[in-house]
């Protein structure tokens, strides 16, 4: 399957939200697996984004009059223009980020589940709902969600489709406009639903996505939004938490990750070998919720590692457009760099090398084997720091508790996987885990999967939280309606502040009594 042709990439273009009336700088987007060109972006600027606010709020006042369920009705229609032309989509994907395709259709079927489960809940989440009231039959109380306005989004490139369209769904849903800034590596991703969301119904200035530097582009939504939500690095989601505080914006972000698996004694040793190659080198291990440490019960670890660096050495590399392959490639020389740094530095210092190690150039410019360590220490720069790359640490421990302890000793917290002797045996040791998510019997996928339930992290892995109910309320302000009936709060019928405030204070208790009596 080849990749897209170049009038493909000609149209996406076309839609970028920039000034046609203004001459714009172009980035080359290249084919990850071969270096070549695949077309130009233009470099948007501040001032675009100025323009595309703009738009964005006029519109935005006329998509929030319409009912939830109407605007339900346009995510049902571009979830099945999705499915219709997930071939294509995943050719953009692979074309930008060098992923094998089968970690190409996670994304496709991530904006599947999304549109589905948010068209599903979002008339019934977005509606009306009473509560008791302060005073009960005096007063009827209602909470409504009114939309934040205009949400910025500003997406990573390891999972670009994913993670720019996909939390646009719950804020388009929820009445919002939003403008999108994603990875100036990985446009194209965007602008292909884009067109899309358009055939589907969703107002053209409603959504507009403007490529270039974070540090224009990027920064000028930051300054301009009602609402931030950002998936990258901790070390930049922390300074877009600063900027969202100083405006008093609400801030939602899915940072970075060291997440662990543990392997008890009495755990399906074949299955989680198996699963284990997916759960760290999926995307080529450039996934925030990948595993990058294996604790494994010293009762089984030798037989353990033996199965895992097999079927790590059967993963076959390649770049094809097909199912043919197990591991894609790194997106960029500076992720090559950072692997190749930390197997260096981790070697330099004592670990063992049971897997891979190498780049391998002969497949493509930056493709890097996947790689299995022992005998890692914090003294490394992979014992902590995020890897981000197809580098999985592997460590023997006495015991369950001290898979735990280990599992839990870091400054992150977003995802783990566990496996045991028995389902039973691995929930209880998921629910001592510090992790958003947790798998029992799998690396990351159906946690992700899971859209009815919140997905995030803890600690340096971010706030807030996607999917769920939580995934599409976080783009709204609750409002509070309390309507009085009958009787207002001052003393009616001449009666005395001395018998009506006892009188109001047994409605406070529960007490019922009528004044006089």
């Amino acid at each position: 399957m080849p990749v897209p042709e170049a009038a493909v990439f000609e149209r996406l273009r076309g839609f970028a939200a920039v000034d046609a009336n203004q001459e714009h700088a172009s980035r080359t987007i290249n084919e990850v697996f071969t270096g070549r060109a695949l077309g130009e972006v233009p470099v948007g600027t501040a001032a675009d984004v100025t323009l595309a606010f703009e738009k964005a709020r006029a519109a935005q006042r006329e998509w929030a009059a319409r009912p939830a369920r109407e605007r339900a009705e346009v995510l049902e229609r571009y979830r099945a223009l999705v499915v219709d032309n997930r071939e294509y989509l995943m050719d953009v994907i692979q074309a930008e980020t060098g992923k094998a395709r089968w970690a190409a259709q996670e994304e496709i079927m991530g904006l599947i589940f999304a549109a589905r489960y948010f068209a599903r809940v979002a008339p019934q989440l977005l509606g009306s709902h009473k509560v008791p009231g302060a005073f009960p039959i005096l007063n009827r109380t209602a909470v409504r969600s009114q939309p934040k306005g205009v949400v910025g989004v500003i997406a990573p490139w390891n999972y670009p489709m994913l993670l720019s369209i996909g939390d646009s769904l719950p804020a388009l849903l929820a009445g919002n406009a939003v403008v999108v800034k994603p990875d100036s590596q990985t446009p194209y991703s965007s602008l292909s639903n884009v067109e899309l969301l358009w055939q589907a119904g969703v107002p053209k200035d409603l959504l507009q996505v403007i490529p270039g530097p974070g540090g224009v582009v990027g920064t000028a939504i930051v300054e301009a939004c009602d609402y931030m939500m950002f998936t990258g690095s901790s070390a930049t989601g922390r300074t877009l938490a600063e900027q969202c505080g100083r405006r008093l914006i609400g801030f939602s972000a899915e940072l970075g990750g060291k997440n662990p698996m543990i392997v008890t004694r009495g755990a399906n040793l074949n299955k989680a070998a198996k699963a284990a190659v997916r759960a760290c080198f999926s995307n080529a291990g450039q996934l925030c919720i990948s595993i990058e440490r294996l604790y494994v019960e010293r009762a089984v670890a030798d037989e353990f590692t033996e199965k895992f660096v097999a079927a790590v050495k059967a993963a076959k590399l390649g770049t094809a457009y097909d199912y043919s392959t197990d591991i894609g490639s790194l997106i960029s020389e500076a992720q090559l760099e950072t692997v190749t740094k930390h197997v260096a530095d981790a070697t330099s210092k004592g670990a063992k090398v049971l897997a891979g190690g190498n780049a391998r150039p002969d497949i493509g410019p930056l493709f890097f084997e996947p790689t299995v360590l022992s005998e890692v220490t914090d003294a490394m720069e992979c014992g902590r720091d995020e890897t981000f790359g197809p580098l999985v640490s592997i460590y023997p421990v006495a015991d369950v508790e001290e898979a735990i302890a280990r599992a839990n000793d870091t400054d992150y917290g977003l995802n783990a996987s566990v496996w045991a002797a028995s389902k039973a045996e691995g929930e209880r040791i998921a629910e001592r885990l510090h992790a958003g998510t947790v798998c029992v019997d799998e690396g990351y996928a159906p946690a992700w999967g899971s859209t009815g339930a919140p997905m995030g992290g803890m600690g340096l892995s971010g706030v807030g939280r996607r999917h769920g109910p939580d995934g599409l309320l976080k783009f709204t302000e609750p409002q509070t309606v309390v309507v009085t009936r009958f009787l207002n709060l001052d003393a009616p019928w001449g009666i005395s502040q001395e018998r009506w405030q006892p009188f109001l204070m047994a409605i406070a208790r529960g007490i019922r009594f009528l004044p006089g009596r």
